[in-house]
């Protein structure tokens, strides 16, 4: 749990100061006893605050892994880099499964379809980690067959230059993340961002071929 006030989603009742310590033998007040009690198993917090602190900490990344980015990606989860330690180290399977899509590596047109067809498929709040300069912008790859950029086809949250970029600073991308769902809104505030952040396949669905 992080140690910085405004990222801190819960707190609890202070004592109330006393300028001088009471005699040991002077009985406690009512109320001295029910701040005793609430300081026990109480804690005051919003509902934005919780639900976000649980979602935040809870990441299950989807690893679309394309080229040597992901190389970089699979070594988060071992022993070394170990990214359990932020709760992002379930890597499932199945796009209904997962919340966190990490593009690691170029797109190609062909691919850009099944891309979005998976972003689809998750489950909402979802969020993407663009990894590398390939998936950002192309990259090197800049030619007819490759993407320019991820952020054509699905709505990006993070983008994490370097080619490859090493497992830290997809770790610094992970928490990075953490914080902006932390201070994300619920409700008609998050509906809005969600219907802003539509991105239709460009220009065309016949540049991919359909």
């Amino acid at each position: 749990m992080t140690d910085d006030p405004k990222l801190q989603p819960f707190r609890t009742l202070a004592p109330p100061p006393s300028p001088a310590a009471p005699p040991l033998l002077e009985p406690r007040t009512e109320e001295d006893l029910i701040r005793e009690e609430l300081e026990r198993g109480i804690l005051f917090t919003t509902m934005d605050s919780v639900v976000n602190w649980a979602r935040a900490n809870a990441i299950w990344p989807l690893g679309f892994g394309l080229a040597c980015c992901a190389i970089e990606m699979m070594a988060i989860a071992g022993p070394r880099f170990d990214i359990s330690r932020f709760g992002a180290e379930v890597f499932r399977g199945s796009p209904r499964q997962e919340d966190l899509m990490i593009v690691a590596g170029r797109v190609s047109v062909k691919m850009a379809p099944v891309l979005r067809q998976l972003y689809d498929q998750m489950p909402d709040p979802k969020w993407v980690i663009s990894m590398g300069a390939c998936a950002s912008c192309g990259g090197v790859f800049n030619n007819y067959a490759i993407l320019q950029g991820v952020d054509h086809v699905v709505p990006v949250d993070m983008y994490l230059p370097g080619c490859p970029p090493r497992p830290e600073m997809l770790i610094d991308a992970v928490l990075k993340l953490h914080h902006k769902i932390m201070n994300e809104p619920l409700g008609p505030k998050r509906a809005k961002r969600l219907a802003d952040q539509k991105v239709e396949l460009i220009p065309s669905t016949q540049r991919f071929g359909r």
